[in-house]
């Protein structure tokens, strides 16, 4: 069995174990978000960019419709 001094000093090392890990959680959450708002500005970035390419490439002729080059 454990002395009343024992379970004390136990006590006090998982409550500080707990505090710890809240902690950790805490900032975890916290650089969760960060990124989380970061992936969400790249992915519009990426639609708008996957946008842009596809209206330049709607806007592009056809090579097939262009005349041939003057050395032929």
């Amino acid at each position: 069995m454990y002395s009343i001094d024992e379970l004390a000093e136990r006590i006090a090392d998982l409550e500080a174990r707990l505090e710890f890990q809240d902690e950790t959680i805490a900032r975890l959450n916290d650089e969760l978000v960060v990124h989380q708002q970061r992936y969400f500005e790249l992915n519009k970035k990426v639609a708008y960019l996957t946008d842009q390419l596809e209206n330049k490439a709607a806007d592009m002729a056809d090579p097939k419709d262009e005349p041939p080059p003057p050395h032929y």
